[in-house]
């Protein structure tokens, strides 16, 4: 068998903790332990989608640039309409 390494560079650790964000924002929401109409939901979701983009700039992919983009101005509007 051959031996697998990983290596992270810190734009695969950016992303990684990007994804947390919206899936730990996504999974509260699904638990009923946290309301789409918090403050929290939309900077986690606005967090998570900034991360992304960021480690998009090693290794650019517009399709995934363009989605998270999205991501971060609807939930940039959200995090604007709590406050």
């Amino acid at each position: 068998m051959k031996e697998v390494s990983l290596s992270y560079s810190w734009h695969d650790l950016i992303g990684l903790f990007g994804v947390i964000a919206i899936v730990i924002a996504y999974l509260l929401l699904q638990l009923e332990r946290l309301s789409s109409t918090t403050l929290l939901f939309s900077l986690l979701n606005a967090v998570g989608a900034l991360l992304i983009m960021l480690s998009l700039v090693a290794k650019f992919n517009l399709a995934a640039f363009l989605m998270e983009l999205f991501w971060f101005l609807i939930s940039l509007f959200g995090v604007v309409k709590r406050l």
